[in-house]
């Protein structure tokens, strides 16, 4: 039951968290209240049993001292069994049923469910943002970021009920049980507290400070690390480690001066708190010494009196070590609060429907798009493309090729402009219908850590394992796939590729993309370079079952190889952003002007152009 009170799992009841550290924290708090209602009132009685105590040994003084030794046992059952007995009930009983219960709220129930939920929903939330949000930041330090949002945010609201609510009901019961002996000593507790609060108005608001910059220069090492991990390979390839851990070290120089701060503000606390509990404890005793010499309080009394403060030494001391805790913990939400609670920049309409592709008619209307600069890349652009038709990018590097495709894919929304498919505005349409709808092969590409099979199935989680199979021999992958074996044991479609697939050849990524998107089988097709990291035997293998993959397609297609595309219906030059031709193949070739320059620098004057448009290499090129 207590496992199950809060779904890990559970929808967050607004899509977008706030992003003020309070109100993320009470965005969370707010969507497992009654836990925490019941942890508030157990770790309140988890208090008073534990003053309580403190009291029973001072009746308990009291009662022997008045008892007669030689009655023995029967003699203070006779004269103090009711009082006994409730002793007994509340140490063996309550104290037990509400420890119990406390720990079940805490330790089942919170921070699996919780914790976790944070988690959840922040990955969610995260995983939504827009393309330039991922490329503006560290992989590793978004995912730490992300991790430490459930953590930060449990442990501060469980250290702030444990330590500062339990401290405060213990405080308060501690001040009324020696105010009924003496109003002087009920005065000291108070002013030890008082003092206690001045020191930590000093020293909290310079723990959350330190504590947030320790976070994000924590969080930016972690994301220096992973990057130095994820890209082994080159750092291995130029043989350059010391700059490398230079690199790395600067981060962890980072990290430790806003940690030598924190430290420093730590170690004054405890000299402060160690000074002044101290002098209170002396102050204290003193006087109930004093009132006991007086006849005004029992032997009893003081024996209780300083058992009680010596608690509410040690738990002060411990409430301002927890502080550290606390402002730590708050300082990592805050800076997981300020990623995690960022605003979606890129997000559907309200009311965005799903796109319907009935033809596959693609229009470019008026198209402006600068990344945010003044100008450049691309700045009126306008192309039609029918319905079935393939068309071919080309371009010098920086022409606009792919950032054509990106923002056919909505990556980015226009700054001006529009696109469509099928007269609908993909800026009305959801993001994720739009991308069901086109198939992409990209020249980098970067697989899964997961199964063969899990790959290539990711477009189209319905598939059958015979379908499957039969996407891979399109793509020219069975015959490796069946060899591959990871370090756990597992073989063939079950093997594991490694995190971005680096178990895997660049030709085999290929393949494997290209069968995933085989399987997917979109009415528009993307190619950008989807045959580079291939060998010639291979390629035009897979060229043919491209062919029959792009029948009844409408295709964009881009390719620096211009012999891999020569055959397209159309072909578009791009240059700084706009159409400076347009043709097929021999149409461009005749006119002379951008297309025939690079085509007759890849071929040399080597290829023959044939009638169809097509190009047909000569033997021995």
């Amino acid at each position: 039951m207590f496992e199950s009170w809060i779904d890990p799992f559970g929808p967050a009841g607004r899509p977008v968290p706030p992003t003020g550290t309070v109100a993320f924290f009470w965005h969370h708090l707010r969507q497992a209240r009654l836990p925490f209602i019941a942890l508030l009132i157990l770790g309140g009685l988890v208090a008073l049993v534990e003053a309580g105590l403190f009291y029973f040994v001072g009746r308990l003084v009291d009662l022997l001292d008045g008892s007669t030794q030689a009655e023995g046992w029967a003699g203070l059952i006779d004269r103090h069994g009711a009082e006994l007995t409730f002793m007994l009930v509340v140490i063996l009983l309550i104290r037990f049923v509400v420890t119990w219960a406390s720990a079940l709220v805490e330790e089942q129930t919170i921070n699996t469910g919780f914790y976790n939920r944070i988690r959840w929903q922040s990955y969610t939330h995260v995983s939504r943002q827009s393309l330039s949000f991922f490329q503006n930041d560290f992989a590793g330090s978004v995912a730490t970021k992300v991790w430490q949002s459930g953590g930060s945010v449990g442990d501060f609201m469980v250290s702030l009920i444990q330590v500062v609510w339990f401290i405060g009901v213990y405080t308060v019961t501690t001040m009324v049980l020696v105010a009924q002996l003496d109003w002087r000593l009920a005065a000291l507790v108070g002013l030890w507290i008082a003092i206690f609060a001045v020191l930590a108005r000093y020293f909290v608001p310079r723990m959350r400070k330190f504590s947030a910059a320790t976070a994000e220069s924590a969080s930016a090492l972690s994301g220096r690390i992973v990057d130095s991990y994820s890209n082994i390979q080159t750092l291995k390839l130029f043989g350059n480690a010391d700059e490398d851990n230079r690199y790395v070290r600067r981060g962890f120089e980072t990290f430790l001066a806003a940690m030598i701060r924190m430290t420093r503000t730590i170690t004054a606390v405890r000299a402060s708190m160690a000074m002044l509990s101290g002098i209170m404890i002396v102050a204290i005793g003193a006087l109930a010494i004093h009132l006991w010499t007086q006849g005004s309080i029992s032997v009893g009394g003081v024996a209780f009196t300083m058992g009680l403060v010596l608690r509410l030494y040690n738990l002060l001391g411990r409430m301002m070590t927890q502080l550290n805790g606390l402002m730590r913990n708050f300082g990592t939400a805050q800076n997981a609060a300020e990623l995690i609670a960022r605003p979606l920049d890129l997000v559907d309409a309200p009311d965005a429907t799903e796109l319907q592709v009935t033809e596959g008619a693609i229009r470019f209307e008026n198209v402006h798009f600068h990344y945010g600069r003044p100008g450049g890349i691309i700045s009126g652009l306008d192309l039609s493309i029918a319905p079935g038709e393939r068309v071919g990018l080309i371009g010098r590097s920086g022409a606009g090729k792919s950032t054509l495709v990106n923002l056919l894919l909505r990556f980015y929304d226009l700054e001006q402009g529009r696109i469509t498919i099928d007269g609908q505005d993909i800026a009305r349409v959801t993001q994720d219908s739009l991308r069901r709808n086109i198939g992409v092969v990209t020249q980098d590409t970067a697989l899964l850590h997961r199964s063969v099979r899990a790959n290539i199935v990711f477009g189209r989680p319905d598939a059958t394992d015979e379908e499957m199979t039969t996407a891979a021999e399109m793509a020219e992958a069975d015959s490796f796939i069946e060899t591959l074996a990871d370090p756990k044991g597992r073989t063939g479609y079950d093997a594991h590729v490694g995190e971005r697939g680096v178990k895997l050849s660049g030709g085999q990524r290929q393949r494997v993309a290209i069968a995933r998107v085989l399987l997917k089988d979109a009415p528009i097709l993307v190619l950008d370079e989807a045959t580079s990291a291939l060998d010639s035997e291979v390629e035009a293998a897979i060229q043919s079952q491209l062919e029959s993959l792009m029948v009844g397609k409408t295709v964009i297609a881009i390719a620096h190889r211009l012999s891999t595309i020569a055959a397209m219906d159309r072909l578009i030059v791009l240059d700084k952003g706009r159409i400076v031709e347009e043709g097929t193949h021999a149409q461009l070739v005749a006119l002379g002007g951008h297309y025939a320059q690079l085509w007759s620098r890849q071929s040399g004057g080597f290829i023959d152009v044939g009638a169809d448009g097509g190009a047909e290499e000569e033997a021995g090129v």
